[in-house]
């Protein structure tokens, strides 16, 4: 629910660093909660999407590259204004599995070695628009390895299965 109270900025709209309202494409850009916003060492952005419909990686198709190019654009584009960060000093992906399932986008310090920024659970964003570009349904079909923690459900449930 505050993935949406943000999106109709009934919650934290003091804290939009950028707001695209396009239903389709459009996008809200605002700091992450790890972040103190008191040095850019760390700098840590989420941008959360409008439609409600697509909740992770696995769910985008070529269909959603006009999205995926405006947060990478758009995205960068505020960072430098606001922040004065380039875009060649980002690191901007997605994680899977994802932590909540609305389709969200990382922003951050290319130097910060973020939680979940590690290769496992980080696609970054320009990789995952040119597998999309050639396969519009290359994250229905494709593997994807990812880490899990001892005590987190999902891992219980592989070992019920017999799966690890």
């Amino acid at each position: 629910q505050w993935v949406y109270n943000i999106l109709e900025k009934k919650a934290e709209a003091d804290r939009i660093i950028f707001f695209n309202p396009d239903p389709c494409n459009g996008f809200v850009l605002v700091p992450d909660f790890k972040w103190n916003q008191n040095q850019l060492d760390d700098l840590y952005l989420i941008a959360l999407i409008h439609r409600r419909e697509v909740k992770s990686l696995r769910d985008l198709t070529a269909e959603h590259i006009p999205l995926l190019r405006n947060i990478l654009q758009e995205g960068k584009e505020a960072v430098v204004k606001h922040f004065g960060v380039p875009g060649s000093q980002l690191r901007i992906y997605l994680h899977y599995q994802p932590s909540y399932y609305h389709l969200h986008v990382h922003f951050t310090a290319l130097g910060y070695d973020a939680p979940g920024s590690s290769v496992e659970r980080a696609h970054l964003l320009a990789d995952v628009i040119d597998n999309l570009a050639m396969d519009s349904m290359y994250y229905q079909k494709r593997a994807l390895t990812f880490a899990l923690r001892a005590d987190e459900l999902l891992f219980k449930k592989f070992q019920e299965a017999g799966r690890v």
